[in-house]
C-alpha cells in the first residue's frame, strides 16, 4: 500500500468521527418513576422537570425512549407519557419479576411508594418459598394484561397512529432479589406472561430481565418459543446485562438482543463480556433513576480524556523571578527602602475547585438545592446515554458511530419506533 495513503486514513476517520452527530435510542428507562416528577419516597422534593428530562435526553442524540413498565401503575402512567411526546416516548407493559407476589396466595408486595427497584442486589431475607401461586388471581392479573395491551393498541388504530406500547415485558427472573418476590412465584409470573405472549396477534417484541438465574431463564423461554426459540415472532432483549461471557454468547446464540448500561460496566469482568458482545446483537440503555456510570466502576476510565500535552514554549520557558523575592519566596530586603522588607505572599485563602475528571454536560445539584435545568445527583437519566455509548466503544475498540448505528439498526429491527 502506497505510504502516503497509509498516512491520511487516520486523518481521514477523525475528521469522519469529529462530524458525526450520534444518534440513540433509549431502550429502558424508568421515566413512569415518581423521581422523574421530583417525588421522592412520597415526598414533593421539588418540581415536576420531566419535560426537562426529555430535552436534555434530545439535545445529546437520544431521538427515542423506551419507558419501563413493571406493573400495572407504571404500565398505564407510560403510556399517558408517551401520548405527551408522540414519536420520541414508547413503552412496554408487564409485571417484573420483583413485582411478582401479587400471582401468590398472599398476594404479598413490597410497597416502594410508586418508585422502580434498584438494580443492586439486597442481602435481606428472602421471601418464603412457602407461599403458593394463586391461580384465581392469575388468571385476573393476566386478563388485566390482556386487556391493557388490546386497549392500547386499539387506541392507536382508532386515531390512525402507531401504538406507543412496543414490547411486552419487562418480564424474567431476578434471583438477586428474592426479598420481592420468591423464585418459586417468579418461576409462575414468567410462564403465565410468556403463554400470554405467545397468545397474542400479533405477538409483541419481548423486553426481558435475567439475574443471577439464567439456566431457568433461557429453560422457560425454550420450553415456551421451541429449542432455537422459533416460536418467538418479533424478537427479544434481555436488557441490563450483568451475567458472564458464556451465558451472553448462549444468548445471541439463540437470537437475543443485549442491553448494557452502567451496571454492565462495573467491574473488569463486566467489561469483558461487553467486548464479546457482537455488534448486531448490540442495544444500548440507562435504565435511569438506576444503572449510572460511577468513577467508581472500570468501564469510568473509558470516559476520562487523555491529559492534553503541554505546549513546548510554555514548558521551556523559564518562569521569571521577582528579584525582590528570593528563593523561599520572602521578600529581600532593599537596602534605603524606607518601608523596609516585603510581606511574604499569603497563599489563596480557598483551594481552587478541582475540575471534574469527566466534564458534566450539564449542571448536577443535589435534590434539595433544585434549581431549573439542572440535573439531580444521584439520578440517572436518558441524557446520559452518551456516556454508554462511549464506554462501548472503549471497551470494544471501535468508534462511537459504530456503536450508535448498530445499537439503532437493531433496536428499529426489533421495537417498532421508527415508522
Amino acid at each position: 500500500m502506497d505510504a502516503n495513503a497509509m498516512s491520511t486514513t487516520p486523518a481521514l476517520a477523525s475528521a469522519d468521527e469529529s462530524t458525526y452527530k450520534p444518534r440513540y435510542i433509549d431502550i429502558g428507562i424508568n421515566l413512569a418513576d415518581p423521581i422523574f416528577r421530583g417525588q421522592y419516597h412520597g415526598t414533593q422534593r421539588h418540581p415536576d422537570d420531566l419535560s426537562a428530562v426529555v430535552s436534555r435526553a434530545q439535545e445529546v442524540g437520544c431521538q427515542k425512549l423506551i419507558i419501563t413498565g413493571s406493573d400495572f401503575t407504571s404500565s398505564r402512567h407510560a403510556l399517558d407519557i408517551a401520548k405527551e411526546y408522540p414519536g420520541t416516548v414508547y413503552t412496554t407493559a408487564g409485571i417484573h419479576p420483583c413485582s411478582s407476589a401479587i400471582f401468590s396466595t398472599t398476594h404479598s408486595h413490597v410497597d416502594t411508594n410508586g418508585h422502580t427497584m434498584p438494580c443492586d442486589p439486597d442481602p435481606s431475607k428472602p421471601i418464603s418459598e412457602d407461599d403458593e401461586p394463586d391461580a384465581e388471581r392469575t388468571t385476573s392479573i393476566i386478563a388485566e394484561l390482556r386487556s391493557l395491551i388490546e386497549e392500547a393498541r386499539g387506541s392507536a388504530a382508532a386515531s390512525g397512529q402507531p401504538s406507543p406500547l412496543v414490547a411486552f415485558g419487562e418480564i424474567g427472573l431476578d434471583y438477586d432479589r428474592l426479598h420481592y418476590c420468591s423464585k418459586k412465584i417468579q418461576l409462575h409470573a414468567f410462564a403465565a406472561q410468556l403463554d400470554l405472549a405467545l397468545s397474542l396477534e400479533p405477538q409483541l417484541p419481548l423486553f426481558l430481565h435475567s439475574r443471577a438465574a439464567h439456566r431457568d431463564f433461557v429453560g422457560l423461554l425454550q420450553a415456551k418459543f421451541g429449542a432455537g426459540l422459533e416460536r418467538l415472532a418479533r424478537g427479544a432483549v434481555v436488557h441490563s446485562f450483568t451475567g458472564t461471557a458464556d451465558e451472553m454468547r448462549e444468548l445471541m446464540d439463540l437470537g437475543l438482543y443485549v442491553g448494557t448500561n452502567g451496571c454492565s460496566f462495573k467491574t473488569a469482568d463486566n467489561c469483558a463480556v461487553v467486548r464479546e458482545i457482537r455488534l448486531d446483537r448490540l442495544m444500548l440503555e440507562t435504565d435511569g433513576p438506576w444503572c449510572e456510570v460511577r468513577p467508581s466502576h472500570e468501564g469510568w476510565k473509558y470516559l476520562v480524556e487523555p491529559p492534553k500535552p503541554s505546549s513546548s514554549s510554555s514548558s521551556s520557558t523559564p518562569v521569571a523571578v521577582d528579584a525582590a523575592t528570593d528563593a523561599s519566596g520572602n521578600g529581600a530586603e532593599s537596602v534605603g527602602d524606607p518601608r523596609g522588607p516585603k510581606k511574604p505572599r499569603q497563599p489563596p485563602k480557598k483551594p481552587q475547585k478541582k475540575e471534574p475528571e469527566v466534564p458534566e454536560r450539564f449542571k448536577v445539584v443535589k435534590k434539595e438545592k433544585w434549581v431549573e435545568g439542572a440535573m439531580v445527583k444521584g439520578r440517572n437519566e436518558p441524557c446520559m446515554i452518551e456516556r454508554v455509548g462511549k464506554i462501548v466503544a472503549g471497551i470494544k475498540g471501535v468508534t462511537v458511530e459504530e456503536v450508535c448505528e448498530a445499537a439503532w439498526r437493531n433496536t428499529t429491527k426489533v421495537f417498532p419506533v421508527d415508522e
